[in-house]
């Protein structure tokens, strides 16, 4: 397929590609999508794509929003989203391309026009765990970012550890605990965690955006800190707590057959506010966290982050964009912390900083993604 039929799908030659920006969703992470959003929307070159801002609201309802940047924003007191609406839209092929559709109750569904390319900017369960992903493969539409299987493995951190520890790659000490098994057996979790030696860090396993994850340093404090997390995810991870600095590592998708490409590492730092770790209001609210890029770590060790971030991403059969994490011990280790298929990606988010520390910009990121995404066969691939 020519170059000009990948970016236009069937509609002429100078006609912008239609991008349709995909936000919201049902999980806890809704908010955060909505700000991931309001980044996109306000750097995408809309002179050269037309864009289509799509909200998914936390009914699962899709409608038309807008694309008024401050009306996605995000302070202490105010957390965006996005409403139900009369007015439904829908993705289905008419005369064999991908169409928009609204409808609406007694009313003739109004054709919206074809849609080239979907950036799916949903955090959490219900958006980047493969179930958007799946929606837009049966439907052969083209879409920014990991498919089915990343999506998945890369939103559960249990499977996550699994793929990690196949591919070579190392991982902290760490147990799965099932529904079925806290229900069941509490004290049997009890003890497994405190095999692991405290602090541990709970999380729920299918959560991003640090929701509902509690640093716990004794076990009196553990069966809260499994509730908390519960109510993000009947199934949890607990992790020993790792002594070492935390080093990140952003991952583009290489062109055509070119390997991944890799940013240079960054560090986080937290400063203020009263957090232990990088927690959500550290990330999004109080502005608490820094980030150094490059990180201060010797050449070598720069060197085998980025190796082995790209290892990652090919392990769990990435595409497009990752986020992968690391500790970096006193003794020169590197323990893999995991991996975000699709990271935070407002202006000030770690994984647009650390591209723009390495010589590619906000709005040149989000073109490239784009671009990629145009290039990709349907299908499998």
């Amino acid at each position: 397929m020519s170059e000009e039929n990948l970016s236009t799908t069937g509609r002429s030659a100078q006609a912008r590609p239609r991008v349709a920006v995909l936000f919201g969703g049902r999980s806890s992470e809704h908010a955060v999508s909505c700000v991931t959003a309001a980044g996109v929307l306000g750097a995408i070159d809309q002179t050269k794509y037309e864009v289509i801002p799509i909200g998914i609201a936390k009914t699962g309802q899709w409608v038309l929003a807008s694309g008024d940047t401050h009306d996605w924003s995000l302070s202490a007191s105010s957390l965006p989203e996005v409403a139900s609406s009369a007015r439904t839209v829908a993705l289905t092929e008419i005369g064999g391309e991908h169409q928009l559709i609204v409808a609406s109750p007694n009313e003739v569904p109004q054709e919206l026009g074809a849609v080239d390319v979907v950036f799916p900017l949903l955090h959490g369960p219900f958006g980047e765990d493969g179930t958007v992903q799946g929606f837009l493969e049966l439907s052969d539409t083209r879409y920014v970012g990991a498919g089915v299987l990343a999506s998945a493995v890369g939103m559960d951190k249990h499977f996550m550890k699994v793929v990690f520890e196949s591919a070579g790659l190392r991982v902290g000490p760490y147990i799965a605990v099932t529904d079925r098994q806290w229900r069941n057996d509490p004290e049997t979790v009890r003890k497994r965690v405190d095999q692991l030696g405290f602090p541990v860090f709970v999380k729920p396993a299918r959560a991003g955006s640090s929701m509902g994850i509690s640093k716990v340093d004794s076990l009196e404090g553990l069966d809260a800190a499994i509730e908390a997390a519960r109510e993000h995810d009947p199934k949890l991870v607990i992790e020993a707590g790792i002594v070492g600095r935390e080093i990140e590592c952003a991952v583009l998708e290489g062109r055509g057959t070119d390997a991944p490409r890799t940013s240079m590492p960054g560090e986080i730092s937290v400063a203020g506010g009263g957090h232990e770790f990088y927690d959500f209001n550290a990330k999004y609210v109080d502005d608490a966290a820094a980030l150094s890029c490059p990180a201060d770590l010797p050449d070598e060790a720069i060197a085998r982050v980025r190796e082995l971030a790209a290892v990652a991403f090919d392990a769990v059969g990435a595409e497009g964009l990752s986020r992968v994490d690391f500790f970096y011990t006193p003794e020169g280790e590197l323990i893999i912390n995991e991996i975000n298929t699709m990271p935070g990606f407002t202006p000030k988010s770690m994984y647009p900083q650390m591209w723009k520390a390495s010589g590619l910009g906000y709005a040149e990121l989000i073109d490239e993604l784009i671009y990629l995404a145009l290039h990709r066969r349907t299908g499998l691939r």
